[in-house]
């Protein structure tokens, strides 16, 4: 039986956490839709780090509380350190995702990653693509930038983490997040993954914007890094994109397309992984939140 109580990366206080809740933070797996049958998943160790669930408090959710899990990982010592959300895919907050986290928190960072789809399902337990889709379609993107500022002031409250330096990554669903959260909050970087540009043949949120639709309100510099041989996300939506950050005129902001690299190049579980578009890609991403965030305590 699950315990009704777990450790925060606060301190040794208990968090008192729902059933409905504790389904969603006790899964540390990878995501069963996606996991490559000779994936060697990259691991890395929590030790000198501060890490695991933590559930904040999101955007008008009041049917149980705490509203939202989250998954937090950050160096040992009182900081205050700059922050990273970072943005699933679309299976939800599984082992790859926990693992982006603690890479950051070795580089200095509070990373946070929100569980954005808790409110209708956790699609990383899931192996049916449809079943995945509705749970990714009940999560709205107004409610997920509602999220996303909510993440941030329950950052802000504490005292281990610096939210005046924040920055945001993403991955697939989460790399469109990115160019959005960018111009609607104020951080201070952001490294977008494969995230669609534009709008899907049938999009399901009528009236709602997209990457190409923000440019000129984007706040902060973004790396936009995409594969060549993405068929999900055409060249030519890259182009409108790039096209889109020129007539803004945020030269601050680029899109790196990798030759030969498929959609999800990064996911080191899944069979697309492509270790030299993932290598170079998390250099940029470290080089902008380097310059634009800092590292370490302040």
């Amino acid at each position: 039986m699950a315990p009704d109580h777990l450790p925060t990366p606060e301190g040794p206080q208990d968090l008192k956490l729902s059933r409905r809740t504790l389904g969603g933070l006790l899964f540390t797996g990878y995501a069963a839709a996606a996991l490559g049958a000779e994936a060697r998943p990259i691991v890395t160790g929590d030790h000198g780090l501060i890490a695991g669930p933590v559930s904040f408090v999101g955007s008008g959710e009041t049917d149980y509380p705490p509203s939202l899990p989250a998954y937090v990982a950050r160096p040992q010592g009182s900081g205050p350190y700059p922050v990273v959300i970072v943005v699933n895919e679309i299976f939800g907050l599984h082992a790859y995702i926990q693992d982006v986290c603690r890479r950051l928190a070795r580089q200095g960072y509070v990373a946070m990653a929100p569980g954005y789809f808790a409110r209708a399902g956790d699609p990383a337990t899931m192996t049916d693509f449809p079943e995945i889709m509705a749970v990714v379609r009940a999560t709205p993107h107004a409610q997920v930038m509602a999220d996303t500022g909510a993440a941030l002031t329950w950052l802000d409250s504490q005292p281990w983490a610096d939210v005046a330096r924040a920055g945001i990554t993403g991955f697939c669903w989460g790399g469109t997040v990115v160019w959005m959260a960018c111009a609607a909050h104020d951080f201070k970087a952001g490294a977008a993954f494969y995230g669609r540009l534009v709008p899907p043949a049938q999009n399901a949120e009528d009236g709602r914007r997209w990457p190409v639709d923000i440019a000129a309100e984007l706040r902060c510099p973004v790396v936009g890094l995409y594969g060549e041989a993405d068929q999900g996300i055409p060249r030519d939506s890259v182009e409108q994109m790039r096209a889109a950050l020129a007539t803004a005129g945020r030269t601050e902001s680029e899109i790196i397309v990798y030759p030969g690299a498929d959609h999800g190049f990064h996911a080191d579980y899944r069979p697309m992984y492509d270790a030299a578009a993932a290598t170079d890609a998390w250099m940029r991403l470290s080089t902008l939140f380097v310059e634009r965030l800092g590292g370490g305590a302040s």
